[in-house]
């Protein structure tokens, strides 16, 4: 029975971490088998890639495993909807082409079960990030975008794969703010009566209560491998994996919040 709606974010496909590219990419394959039975909607909510750049005829090479996987979960009637995120905002028609899936280039609010979700992978709301949002803003540019298509493939998909090294370097050395811009505009989406606000971006699984409603961070395929879960009115926030034990995990929620409180 299809009855279960699946949530993650910045799984970061083709990033190197400690745990292999390969390896990455077996969890997630895992994941989808484990959901594909029971999923009513897989929801990915950003940066599914650490870099895509898409031409007209070319498309990065690898993660061939992974896309046969969302053709089998499509053709056997799951929904997937994609939020590209700042990682992977520049797509053509590849996802539409092949899989029937739209990519959507904005934050979305649903109604699940009676429920009001917002739903944002979060970039843009760190505080202190001008350069980000200017940069946004040309990336995504129609303009932009043709003359970067001008490029060589091999150029351009290895100009964007070191741009997208760098960006993480420099976030990681930035003090932004000691305030969260992503719970401060998650608290004021909550008050406009919103049930349910998802993001990602931060790759830091956490939830916060305000009022009758919650906002989640869905956490990171990198390190934490955490998703979200709804079904009945209730949402868990979950984790796949173990990568200090190496293996596939299922957790009783007490021992999931140790796990989240290790990390």
């Amino acid at each position: 029975m299809r009855d279960i709606y699946y949530f993650i974010s910045d799984i970061h496909l083709g990033v190197k971490s400690n745990i292999g590219l390969k390896e990455q990419e077996t969890i997630l394959i895992k994941f989808l088998d484990e959901i594909k039975n029971n999923a009513k909607e897989l929801f990915i909510v950003g940066d599914l890639f650490d870099c895509w750049i898409e031409y007209k005829h070319v498309v990065p090479k690898g993660f061939y495993r992974f896309f046969a996987k969302i053709d089998e979960l499509v053709n056997e009637g799951v929904k997937i909807t994609y939020l590209s995120g700042n990682h992977d905002f520049w797509y053509g028609n590849y996802f539409k082409d092949e899989f029937g899936i739209e990519i959507i280039h904005h934050p979305i609010a649903r109604e699940i079960e009676e429920k009001k979700f917002y739903i944002h992978h979060g970039d843009g709301l760190v505080y202190k990030d001008t350069g980000y949002k200017i940069l946004k803003a040309i990336l995504r540019n129609k303009v932009s975008q043709f003359l970067y298509s001008l490029l060589h493939p091999d150029i351009g998909i290895w100009l964007a794969k070191k741009s997208s090294v760098s960006s993480r370097k420099y976030t990681k050395r930035k003090n932004f703010s000691p305030r969260d811009g992503l719970l401060d505009f998650a608290v004021k989406k909550l008050k406009e009566g919103y049930d349910f606000i998802l993001m990602g971006h931060r790759h830091f699984a956490f939830t916060h209560n305000e009022g009758k409603g919650t906002y989640v961070n869905l956490g990171d395929w990198i390190k934490i491998f955490s998703y979200g879960e709804f079904k009945n009115g209730e949402f868990k926030l979950k984790k796949f994996y173990n990568i200090n034990k190496k293996q596939v995990i299922a957790l009783t929620e007490r021992e999931i919040k140790q796990e989240f409180a290790q990390e």
